[in-house]
């Protein structure tokens, strides 16, 4: 007789090993089993709910766990924030930055050799002098063509120019400045390292070549001259270039005329010419560039009509149309000549004055 899963008639003739052995191939183990989209209804619920024999299961869920997609995240984050680093600053250095040094400045009075000539008309006195083709305030200071240097961008060598720009602006052309109410203006673009030497200088005024308030800016003395005219005449030039891998350096060369009168005077008195020429050296290390704040590295004045009598490390007391030095120099320097004077008070050119 046959086992009691053959047919009646026995096993297939030719069944090698018996039926069982045609489907030994074949395994369905329990994950298959769960894995099957289709599944059999028991017969309970066929009965119960007349339903069909099988029913659809929902698909299993495939795909990372939620640890590794933390993982993942955190990996992209991390790349991301070294890549934006990488573009945001090309140019940095390993360099550290270094403290600003101390301004070193020279103030040079220069004596008329005779009376100060004058007239009423400003117009009149400017066109008649070097100073009638200069330009009108802040035009008179060009930006020059920049480029980029071997260690900063084009955009940084322009950030050097126009703060210098800025500081010779307000500390050459703000009438407030000029007249001795502000000093915040110009103070507000120094490099903080030079911050406690720029107000000793305001605070405590001394002719050592380091806390003199006319090197930082240009001042008159209120109580003896004031502005005749706010249009003043400006020539110079804005120089920049790369003084190592960390600083860059703008050197700037300025002369800066004003029409000036007795305080308190009206209209109807005589206003003569004031002549300031100025020699600047500015730093930027990259945190100046970053904050478009400056190091005043050295300031060179040559200035007249004054009196070298007087002393010029407060404010600049003009000598006015009419009046003459108590004392000269020992030789005629002209602060429209490119040349730089080498005594401590020099005497005005005549041809430096306006022909009146």
């Amino acid at each position: 007789m046959g086992g009691p899963g053959d047919p009646p008639e026995g096993p297939p003739e030719g069944a090698p090993g018996g039926g069982e052995d045609e489907y030994r191939s074949v395994v369905f183990d329990e994950s298959f089993v769960r894995a099957a989209r289709l599944q059999e209804y028991s017969a309970q619920e066929r009965i119960a709910d007349h339903a069909p024999a099988v029913r659809r299961r929902p698909p299993l869920r495939r795909g990372l766990s939620r640890q590794a997609l933390v993982l993942v995240l955190l990996v992209a984050v991390a790349f991301g924030t070294a890549v934006y680093m990488g573009i945001r600053h090309p140019y940095q250095s390993s360099t550290a930055q270094r403290p600003a040094e101390p301004l070193r400045m020279t103030v040079i009075p220069l004596a008329p050799q005779g009376k100060v000539p004058g007239t009423t008309d400003t117009t009149y006195l400017y066109a008649h002098s070097p100073a009638a083709q200069f330009r009108i305030g802040a035009e008179g200071i060009p930006l020059p063509a920049s480029r980029r240097t071997a260690h900063f961008s084009d955009s940084q060598v322009v950030t050097a120019l126009t703060t210098a720009k800025d500081y010779i602006v307000r500390s050459s052309l703000y009438p407030e400045v000029l007249v001795g109410q502000q000093v915040r203006p110009v103070r507000v673009l120094l490099d903080p390292d030079q911050l406690d030497q720029f107000d000793e200088s305001f605070e405590r005024p001394t002719a050592d070549g380091r806390h003199a308030p006319t090197g930082w800016l240009v001042r008159f003395d209120p109580s003896q001259a004031e502005l005749a005219d706010r249009k003043i005449r400006v020539q110079g030039t804005l120089q920049a270039a790369e003084t190592d891998s960390s600083t860059l350096e703008v050197t700037a060369d300025h002369t800066f005329v004003y029409a000036l009168r007795p305080t308190g005077s009206d209209d109807k008195a005589n206003a003569s010419l004031f002549t300031v020429r100025r020699e600047l050296h500015f730093r930027f290390d990259r945190e100046d560039l970053r904050l478009r704040q400056a190091q005043l590295a050295v300031s060179y004045v040559q200035a007249g009509p004054l009196s070298c009598a007087e002393d010029s490390t407060n404010h600049l007391r003009p000598l006015l149309a009419g009046q003459t030095a108590k004392s000269g120099g020992p030789a005629g320097t002209d602060p429209y000549a490119t040349g730089g004077a080498t005594a401590l008070c020099g005497s005005l050119a005549a041809s430096a004055q306006p022909k009146v």
